[in-house]
């Protein structure tokens, strides 16, 4: 019996697993392969067989699953999309992150920020039944009590923005970190752009 064991991202494991299950008992064509994460970089996977193990560590570096002692091999791109297309294709989409900031004491975004936010509702747009959760902070300056209504303020003001859009939504949260999670840790009453911000994450 053939074993995996390594520690690529996992996305990458269910795709390359995915592809063994499809092809077992197609002796010889049973393999795996390791596919780069969305920065470029990858874990990497040991095979063990009867006869010995063989270690898959870059990317497109594959190894079979169905002899004694596993044999490594570089995959081409046409061998991956024909094994593996319909998983990887399967595969929901990553999480899409972004930071919008918002000027001293208040819900007025930056001009940078107004100029991202299309870009927001875009990536909504193209998640059907999005799931978009929306968490404002603020700096140091203050007290923290006022802070934390802010920040729950800010959250609210970026959720208005994609409602009104009249995206469709599966789910959409709010909540405030206030001054508790900065961007830059500062001292107390510290006016810091950077953690006057709303982070979105859009699944």
């Amino acid at each position: 019996m053939t074993e995996l064991r390594g520690y690529p991202r996992a996305r990458r494991l269910a795709a390359a697993l995915a592809g063994c299950l499809a092809l077992a008992g197609c002796a010889p064509k049973s393999w795996v392969v390791l596919l780069p994460n969305e920065d470029g970089s990858t874990g990497r996977i040991i095979v063990t067989g009867p006869g010995g193990e063989a270690e898959v560590a870059r990317a497109g570096q594959a190894a079979t699953l169905d002899t004694s002692v596993p044999k490594t091999f570089d995959a081409s791109e046409q061998q991956i999309q024909e094994t593996f297309g319909g998983a990887l294709a399967a595969q929901p989409a990553l999480p899409t992150v972004f930071r919008l900031y918002f000027e001293l004491g208040g819900t007025q975004l930056t001009p940078e920020s107004v100029a991202l936010l299309p870009s927001v509702l875009n990536e909504v747009a193209g998640r059907p039944g999005a799931d978009i959760s929306i968490v404002g902070h603020t700096d140091t300056a203050g007290r923290a009590a006022d802070n934390e209504a802010l920040g729950l303020e800010r959250a609210t003001f970026v959720r208005d923005r994609i409602v009104e859009a009249g995206l469709r939504l599966d789910r959409i949260s709010t909540e405030s970190h206030g001054e508790g999670n900065p961007l830059v840790p500062t001292a107390d009453d510290v006016s810091e752009p950077r953690n006057r911000r709303v982070e979105i994450v859009v699944r």
